[in-house]
């Protein structure tokens, strides 16, 4: 199975011990499973590690922006999006995240992102949450 994580959802998984965490987890041990990203996504990701909120929770944690994106772009396979279709029309940088996921012909994107998660599916692409594909993987 082949997925993209948006942003938040990433976030949240190098962050916090939620249902993001738990999915990341699960998607590290399961062989069946290949994530994926692009440089236009790890830039975003890199961004948000980089604001207030980010800086105290990696204090918090004992990490640094550096090691968790490492930690993340270990798992990750890079796709390069031959273009960025404008379909997202409230948020363009959603557009980023469908980009990647038609590069890397994934199965699914997962997001927490509301505007994202409203379409459900694009060009057969389901849209989901967190927790749903973590029940996915776990049944």
């Amino acid at each position: 199975m082949r997925l993209v994580f948006d942003t938040n959802v990433v976030v949240s998984a190098l962050l916090w011990r939620g249902t993001p965490y738990r999915l990341l987890e699960a998607a590290r041990q399961e062989p069946g499973i290949k994530l994926y990203s692009s440089p236009a996504l790890l830039d975003e990701l890199a961004d948000v590690l980089a604001r207030p909120f980010a800086g105290q929770r990696l204090a918090l944690i004992g990490k640094t922006a550096h090691d968790v994106l490492a930690d993340y772009s270990d798992v990750i396979e890079l796709v390069e999006p031959d273009e960025v279709p404008r379909v997202v029309p409230t948020d363009p940088d959603d557009d980023q995240v469908i980009a990647a996921a038609l590069a890397a012909g994934a199965d699914c994107i997962v997001s927490g992102d509301g505007d994202l998660l409203e379409m459900a599916v694009f060009q057969d692409i389901p849209i989901i949450p967190a927790g749903e594909m973590l029940r996915r993987i776990e049944h």
